[in-house]
């Protein structure tokens, strides 16, 4: 037992890297089950999000944080990019997420907040989609260059390969400690975080342009009756024609986006649920940093 206690591992881990990456699907994959929302769409993440895993020889505190912002900066963005930068001093070991086939000036630019005393892993994602493999080796080489990684490891977190190899990897570089949490504990966000989240997910899924960009949505009513859980979403906008656009012809694009949104709270929560989806505009609330505060984001 003593044994066991004495080369256990636990501790916290930040996911970084810059706007569609992957790091969401990326936390997922590694988890085992969905915590983040993922999207094609950039900059989806907008929250600091905890996930744990625990196993016989380690447990992992993940943080998926948002894709850190250089190019628009408004008071979202900048509150975002300081999650990022906050998160790197407080965690153990930080994933450097890249796409496997290039290298931005992004992805440098993010070098330049990483602290140095930080033990670093460089994660190239979407290996499935290189449609040449041969060009990985001369591409990690280069890599080696840039910085000195202490380690560099290959997956798909979509097709979930080389999440268990990663996952070693990552256990290898964690403090010999004791469990930081239950075995039982799974994240530090409650269930109305989540479903807001799944409504907005679906946002971004079914709505183009800007608009996923400038709204939020929030739980305003959870009540159960009769085993089933009604709740009432409210979704913020920032002008009446965003509004519009999200309703769609006579409420199509609406109807679209809760039947989505539900049945995904439904595979989360186990059980049935009614949901109702409307609709609030509040002009200019991404400048506006007591709205932004008030909306719940830190």
């Amino acid at each position: 037992m003593n044994n066991e206690l004495n080369s256990y591992r636990a501790g916290f881990i930040g996911i970084i890297g810059r706007p569609n990456v992957g790091k969401s699907t990326l936390n997922n994959a590694l988890l085992g089950h969905k915590l983040s929302i993922v999207s094609k769409k950039a900059q989806t993440t907008r929250h600091r999000i905890k996930g744990v895993l625990t196993r016989k020889d380690a447990q992992f505190i993940f943080v998926d944080t948002p894709g850190f912002q250089l190019k628009y900066l408004n008071p979202l963005n900048r509150m975002m990019n300081r999650i990022v930068s906050q998160e790197l001093l407080e965690v153990d070991l930080i994933i450097h997420v890249i796409d496997s086939a290039r290298w931005l000036e992004e992805d440098s630019r993010l070098l330049e907040i990483i602290p140095r005393s930080k033990k670093v892993i460089l994660i190239l994602n979407k290996i499935d989609l290189l449609k040449d493999k041969s060009e990985l080796l001369p591409f990690i080489s280069k890599l080696t260059n840039i910085y000195p990684y202490d380690s560099i490891v290959p997956v798909s977190a979509l097709k979930k390969h080389n999440i268990d190899a990663l996952l070693n990897e990552i256990a290898s570089h964690l403090p010999l400690q004791r469990k930081i949490f239950d075995d039982d504990y799974l994240t530090d966000r409650s269930t109305s975080f989540f479903i807001s989240e799944f409504l907005r997910e679906k946002i971004f899924r079914f709505v183009g342009n800007e608009v996923p960009y400038e709204c939020t949505t929030l739980v305003e009513k959870w009540e159960e009756k009769l085993n089933i859980l009604h709740l009432s979403v409210c979704v913020i906008v920032g002008s009446s024609n965003h509004r519009a656009i999200l309703i769609g012809h006579r409420g199509e694009n609406l109807k679209r986006i809760a039947i989505a949104a539900r049945l995904d709270i439904e595979k989360f929560l186990e059980k049935k649920v009614y949901l109702n989806v409307y609709i609030k505009v509040k002009k200019k609330w991404l400048n506006d940093k007591n709205s932004l505060i008030s909306f719940g984001y830190e």
